[in-house]
């Protein structure tokens, strides 16, 4: 009997061989304190947390499909799917549905989002690219890199849809610089940048008047830049939501009010606060201290992923999971930043946390390649 135990155990051992145990652990702290959120932001909804548990029991399945597949198998999906996901992107310009004034989905059977796929394919081409490339990578091959990211970047945000076009965006650049663009070259953009927010701060009542057209922007991009230099200017549009997400992240204080004591969230002043906003819940309720947890779990996580890439086996690998650990630093950041005021509202989500299957397999799907690098480090070394 005693035999019957340990082979068993050691069956269950290889079923999930696969799976980088700390980065699964962070994981599952992150969707445990997620659960325990949306519970309170959603007791006017019944089910919405059951749904989500069904969710994450399809990302584990899928992590752990992806963990158990090795990176050279990966690769042969990079052109494909990258090809695919495009093509869908066109497909959504020329016949996509259009809701709420933005055209992102297409109907093929079932009604789609094409726009995800580009959260992974994007990444995964361009580690793809520079993996053919490895050893001879010129300069030129910057550019081609920064080619085949405007592709599915300028297709999303001409739907638009510029929350998921910065995510792909942020994604592929980081495979592009972490494959040796120069910081150099960086430093003159983001100097643009600085100076560029600075002038519009300095402006803001000159620029920001409706007859002011701006330049490659839409007049509800430029009306949400303006908002966040000036929240009060539209408190009860488009202002409405940076005001009360800032009053739930202050009254939560050191310690919070407590789990469902929150009042700003159960009395329907944050919205949309069981996906984009589910940050105001939980510093509410939880306060300073909280805070300062999630946000360990979350550099936890970037830590644990930075250190997979940096030794992985291939190029491929390391720049895979470089940059999709680097593309959930970039969903915290923007999603943290946008609730707490200092960044636009853009509509990202907040990883593990807010409520969607659709964003949580996408996730799901990024853990599961950084686990497949992780895991083919320990074959070799075994």
């Amino acid at each position: 009997m005693q035999i019957d135990k340990r082979a068993w155990l050691e069956r269950f051992k290889k079923m999930f061989a696969g799976f980088d145990r700390p980065l699964a652990l962070i994981v599952f702290l992150l969707l445990c304190v997620g659960i325990v959120t949306l519970y309170s932001a959603s007791l006017d909804v019944p089910g919405r947390v059951e749904d989500q548990l069904r969710n994450i029991i399809l990302t584990f399945a899928l992590m752990w499909v992806l963990a158990n597949i090795p990176p050279t198998t990966l690769m042969r999906f990079a052109v494909p799917l990258y090809t695919f996901g495009v093509a869908l992107l066109i497909a959504v310009a020329l016949f996509g549905l259009t809701r709420k004034g933005a055209k992102r989905w297409i109907n093929v059977g079932v009604v789609i989002q094409p726009s995800e796929i580009l959260k992974i394919a994007t990444p995964l081409m361009l580690a793809w690219y520079y993996q053919r490339r490895e050893g001879n990578i010129r300069w030129w091959d910057y550019i081609v890199g920064l080619l085949i990211l405007a592709v599915p970047v300028g297709l999303i945000a001409k739907q638009p849809d510029l929350g998921t076009a910065v995510l792909v965006f942020a994604a592929g650049f980081f495979v592009i610089y972490f494959a040796g663009l120069s910081f150099r070259l960086i430093v003159p953009v983001l100097v643009a940048g600085v100076i560029a927010v600075g002038a519009i701060a300095t402006f803001q009542d000159k620029i920001c008047q409706p007859e002011v057209q701006w330049p490659l922007m839409h007049d509800y991009q430029k009306h949400r830049i303006c908002t966040l230099l000036d929240p009060t200017s539209d408190p009860l549009g488009k202002g409405f939501h940076t005001i009360q997400a800032v009053i739930a992240i202050g009254s939560g204080g050191p310690l919070g009010k407590g789990w469902l004591k929150g009042t700003q969230a159960h009395l329907e002043f944050i919205p949309e606060k069981h996906t984009d906003f589910i940050f105001a819940v939980f510093s509410e309720e939880f306060g300073l201290v909280g805070g300062l947890v999630l946000l360990t779990l979350y550099m936890a996580l970037i830590a644990r992923g930075l250190y997979i890439a940096a030794n992985g086996a291939t190029l491929f690998g390391r720049l895979l999971a470089g940059s999709l650990t680097m593309a959930f630093f970039t969903y915290a950041f923007v999603n943290i930043g946008m609730v707490s005021g200092i960044l636009p509202v853009v509509g990202v989500p907040l990883p593990f946390m807010s409520y969607g299957g659709t964003a949580l397999t996408t996730l799901g799907f990024a853990i599961g390649l950084i686990m497949s690098v992780a895991r083919q480090k320990r074959l070799m070394q075994s």
